[in-house]
């Protein structure tokens, strides 16, 4: 079975000796139950997995129960060291403050208990251990599947990527398009906004939010103002709330709004921001169309490149000190920009019929002289090469 890269990050950390909380954060169906799975079967020392994602589990109780019958395996196993495996923590009223009480039981007892923490909610767990569990953690932090591991693990060429993405549980369906997108707004996008966004923090307009992702799903690549937003969807409120509900959607790892680059970061914090969808399977079967008929159309196909582009460099610079962001003056856009460190890169992204120049990347670099300009697509980096560079190497 296909290993991601993470295996052994996750792997080598809970064979240290040190004593500290292993957490690993996601969006929903990337992969985390499988690869902590992996791990733990491969490890040298016994572990207990269990999942908060159960009626009985809504309580801080089953915690409880679960931290102790590990004490009981840890003193009863004959091997020396024992993992503790708990799955959509987050779902669990209050666990910052248990796990908090639990541990530092288990460090004033001299309890080498080793724990690692599941959870689809990036915001919630972040709040709670920021809040709770300061010095006691360390974090890894998953995306969505890459083209590589997608290629790697179920057989996807580049078009087949750009259009169903990279979701490991719906990768078997794909020969049956209707089931694929059934499953796709049931089993993630439905999911997601009812149960790690919805249940998990305080929406008044729900409706609201689930039309603000099919509008950004349907708009992914462009720029889109707030105000335009309003005057699309009914009951929207304000920009205060658009903004917050684009968060929600941003943390759960459906869709963001990328800023525009400023040297400025007041400028920043103003701009409209640019549609993006974290993972091209929800652009897809929202769209409801069938591969051939997005193949076809050259317009819309050139929109599902660039989504899938800015896709996969947000997925990629996760953990990573790399800002991914757009740029626009006097109607000259760049697709996107990468920031690291103060250096610069601008990429445009071209997968239709050649066009003459790009104005866009010409004026960014006359105002930024120290930039990069990388052209991804037709006579530039061929796509392929571009989903499998690290990042950070164009920059």
């Amino acid at each position: 079975m296909y290993k991601r890269p993470q295996f052994k990050a996750i792997y080598d950390r809970l064979m240290e000796p040190r004593h500290f909380i292993q957490v690993l954060s996601g969006p929903r169906q990337s992969g985390k139950t499988t690869l902590v799975g992996q791990v733990l079967e491969t490890l040298p020392i016994a572990s207990r997995y269990a999942s908060a994602d159960a009626e009985r589990a809504f309580a801080p109780a089953w915690l409880e129960q679960q931290w102790n019958d590990a004490r009981r395996q840890l003193a009863a196993s004959p091997k020396k060291g024992f993992v503790l495996a708990l799955d959509e923590i987050q779902k669990v009223p209050a666990w910052s403050e248990t796990v908090k009480k639990l541990w530092d039981e288990d460090t004033r007892d001299g309890i080498a208990l080793k724990v690692i923490l599941l959870g689809s909610s990036s915001l919630l767990l972040q709040r709670g251990l920021t809040e709770s569990l300061a010095g006691r953690f360390e974090i890894l932090r998953l995306g969505h599947w890459t083209f590589g591991e997608m290629r790697d693990a179920f057989g996807f060429d580049l078009e087949k990527y750009i259009f169903f993405g990279g979701y490991p549980g719906a990768a078997p369906l794909i020969g049956d398009e209707q089931r694929w997108r059934d499953y796709v707004r049931d089993s993630i996008i439905e999911s997601t906004i009812s149960r790690d966004i919805l249940m998990m923090s305080r929406v008044d307009k729900p409706a609201l939010l689930r039309h603000l992702f099919e509008l950004g799903a349907h708009y992914s690549g462009q720029i889109l103002s707030f105000n335009k937003m309003i005057g699309q969807l009914q009951d929207a409120g304000n920009t205060t709330t658009l903004s917050h509900y684009l968060d929600l959607l941003g943390t759960a790892g459906m869709m963001t709004g990328l800023r525009k680059y400023s040297a400025a970061p007041v400028r920043t914090r103003a701009s409209s921001p640019k549609m993006q969808i974290l993972n091209m399977a929800l652009m897809s079967a929202t769209a409801g169309i069938e591969l051939k008929t997005a193949r076809a159309n050259p317009a819309m196909w050139g929109r599902m490149v660039e989504s899938a582009v800015g896709a996969h460099l947000l997925a990629s610079t996760i953990g990573q000190d790399i800002r991914v962001g757009y740029w626009l003056e006097n109607q000259r856009e760049v697709d996107f920009v990468l920031e690291r460190g103060g250096r610069l890169a601008a990429l445009e992204v071209k997968s239709g019929r050649a066009r003459e120049g790009f104005p866009g990347i010409a004026l960014f670099l006359k105002r930024y002289p120290g930039a990069k300009a990388l052209l991804v697509g037709r006579d530039g980096v061929r796509l392929e090469e571009f989903f499998l560079t690290p990042v950070a190497d164009w920059i």
